[in-house]
Order: structure tokens, then sequence, then C-alpha cells
């Protein structure tokens, strides 16, 4: 898997982890399929969001380095938790309730895509 198919992976787990660990994340509606729906169009807003400005390494780096990739990602995912908090309730059934619950939703996300980012990309053979 290239480092965007990881990023992608990370933003989608970070996302789901989020909508299914934090109390201040609902997934309103009454049919599951609403609720993947919610959590699938976060998803998709949050990868176009990190796709479009990309914060993070693109393979192994130190520590220092990560930590300051980590942050500035950091800020990023909590400004598009932000933009879902206002935009879930007009487009699907996600509610986003309160600064500390952005907060920890875009910690969580980051801190996945970092995860993420770290593993080891699989050696590719001369022929690919």
């Amino acid at each position: 898997m290239n480092d965007q198919g990881r990023r992608r992976l990370g933003v989608l787990i970070g996302v789901g982890l989020a909508c299914g660990l934090l109390p201040g994340i609902t997934l309103g509606g009454t049919e599951t399929m609403d609720k993947v729906l919610a959590v699938l169009m976060a998803a998709v807003v949050m990868t176009i969001a990190t796709q479009l400005v990309f914060v993070g390494p693109s393979g192994r780096v130190p520590l220092p380095a990560l930590l300051a990739f980590g942050l500035a990602g950091f800020v990023q995912d909590a400004l598009v938790w932000w933009l879902l908090s206002w935009l879930g309730p007009k487009m699907s059934h996600l509610h986003v309730e309160g600064l500390a619950t952005i907060l920890l939703a875009a910690l969580i996300t980051r801190t996945t895509v970092l995860l993420l980012s770290q593993l080891s990309p699989a050696v590719e053979t001369a022929g690919d």
C-alpha cells in the first residue's frame, strides 16, 4: 500500500474510531444505513481536506519531525472537525457537539493517520 493509501485508510479508521468512541459525536437516524452514511460523509470530507492540504510525513521520520507534523496535522484536523460540526447536520445525521469533542476527534484522527504513515512500506519488486 502506498503512502496515500495509508493516509486514506488512517483517515477512515480515525473518523470511525472518533464517531464510535466519543459521546459528543452522535449519529442520528434510526436506520443503520443513516449512521454508515454519516460516518462515510465525515470520512469523505476529512479525506478531501487532507488531500488538498497535505500535512504529514511521506514515510518514516525522526521523532521531532513526527511531532511537528502531528501538531500541524492536529490543527488541520480540528478545523475540519469544526467544519463537520457545522456541515454534518445539514448533509447527514452527524452531530458534533462542543470544542472538547472536536479536539478529541482531531487527536484520534491525526494519531491514526500518523501511526499508519510510519508503517514500513512493503518491498516492491523491480517489475512493478
